[in-house]
């Protein structure tokens, strides 16, 4: 069992329980084409309102243009741990249809999206780390993201590393335990303040 195993009030799958964001990626490490349709797909089949799909993946690999463009748009905190993943996806939103109505929420689904490619990632032995520290603005501008599209997160995607080759103070939070809060502060029934019987 990983030290990042999650401890859960009840069995659930394995990658559920094992799945966790680190930072600290091999920089040496390719992601093959097998392994990335593999990502996309799963992203790819995921379920939508109306089977919309709002998502768009903007993917790259590790050194090509793409790539660069996203890791210039993260915040300098996610910059430094993040150029050494093998992939970056920007997730973005498509918010309207082809009509101009709004979609129904396109977020959401996009996040779900987003989800099977991180629990893919984790089925192939990879790590993935999903965040919202970015600038949206350089985003669109570097990558052409046109208008009605609305950025949401960027994943890194790469194999384990030693948390030692981080800083101490990323280092420090990649040790951590893995913490949620309770389930009676989390899951309620009929009205809100009656907690339903979840172990902590």
């Amino acid at each position: 069992m990983s030290p990042h195993t999650a401890t859960t009030a009840a069995a659930v799958h394995p990658l559920l329980a094992d799945r966790w964001s680190p930072r600290s990626f091999d920089a040496t490490h390719t992601l093959g084409d097998e392994e990335l349709v593999s990502l996309l797909e799963a992203a790819r089949w995921a379920p939508s309102a109306y089977n919309a799909q709002p998502w768009r993946f903007l993917v790259g690999r590790r050194g090509d243009t793409t790539y660069l463009r996203i890791l210039d748009a993260l915040i300098p905190f996610n910059q430094e741990w993040a150029r050494t993943s093998s992939l970056l996806v920007a997730a973005v939103a498509e918010e309207r249809a082809e009509d101009g109505v709004p979609q129904h929420g396109p977020a959401y689904d996009t996040g779900l999206s987003v989800a099977q490619l991180v629990l893919q990632a984790h089925a192939l032995g990879l790590h993935a780390h999903q965040m919202s520290g970015f600038d949206t603005d350089a985003l669109h501008a570097s990558l052409g993201v046109p208008e009605g599209f609305r950025p949401l997160s960027v994943v890194a995607v790469g194999a384990l590393a030693p948390a030692d080759l981080l800083p101490p103070t990323l280092r420090e939070r990649e040790t951590a335990v893995r913490e949620r809060r309770p389930g009676a502060e989390t899951f309620f029934a009929h009205t809100w303040g009656t907690p339903l019987p979840v172990r902590p």
